[in-house]
């Protein structure tokens, strides 16, 4: 369980950062600095989200984002498994609406003026006096409020905008047969202990995928949860690509 606690600290300390990384995580942000032709923080950040989830998946959503660690905060309150299917495609339509806003603001503009990654901060600072401060309790309350009435991770699920970005890198990674990070199974060794099921941050469904042989959903955030559960050694961590992730492809 060392893996966790490490994994816990890391977006604890995101979560604690958050006044300072604020900005570099905003939708809104980036459609402002798209009207001024400005490539910000976010634009950076969101790029980078989508590039490295080609080898490594959304495992910035286990250790390194700050609504995460605020969700895991919240698993105190309710940590009850939220209901997924469709609802979960509820985030894709909030995404494809805010990059047609982010594309025509750009475009608008007509030019790139220059790069600011500092854009619209106090010296690197998001959130730097009393109206910031409004901003940033609004969005934690987004954030937060869902989680204790959801359960687990319910806004990664639902709302978040950036997941988005780190599925399509791994549905690129899966299309072009790549190496990249995911949890796979020896499958016949699993007992049905459905200790993976009850310590999934994300509330899946580990044990059935198991079973089939790999961890295929792609709500998976490759936290390893599941992995230091597991009494039975069956799941485990894989960069090469599995026969049913090729036919799957």
């Amino acid at each position: 369980m060392k893996r966790q606690n490490i994994r816990k600290l890391c977006i604890i300390i995101s979560l604690l950062l958050f006044p300072v990384t604020l900005y570099y995580f905003s939708p809104a942000i980036i459609i402002n600095a798209g009207l001024n032709g400005i490539i910000n923080g976010s634009f950076i950040v969101f790029l980078l989200m989508f590039l490295l989830s080609v080898p490594f998946g959304r495992i910035f959503c286990a250790y390194a984002c700050p609504a995460g660690g605020l969700q895991e905060c919240a698993f105190m309150i309710n940590d009850r498994i939220p209901k997924q299917g469709i609802r979960n495609y509820i985030k894709y339509i909030i995404w494809f609406l805010w990059i047609g806003a982010v594309v025509f603001c750009y475009f608008y503009k007509g030019e790139i003026a220059g790069v600011d990654f500092f854009f619209l901060t106090d010296h690197g600072i998001s959130v730097a006096n009393i109206y910031t401060y409004i901003i940033y309790y609004g969005i934690i309350l987004l954030i937060f409020i869902p989680s204790i009435l959801g359960g687990k991770r319910v806004f990664c699920h639902y709302f978040c905008w950036m997941a988005p970005f780190m599925v399509l890198g791994t549905k690129l990674r899966r299309l072009l047969r790549l190496p990249g990070l995911h949890v796979s199974a020896h499958k016949e060794e699993c007992i049905s202990c459905g200790k993976c099921d009850r310590n999934c941050p994300m509330g899946l469904e580990v044990k059935e995928m198991a079973k089939a042989g790999e961890i295929t959903s792609m709500e998976c955030i490759q936290c390893g949860a599941c992995i230091d559960v597991c009494p039975q050694n069956v799941l485990y961590y894989k960069m090469n690509p599995s026969n049913k992730s090729r036919k799957q492809k």
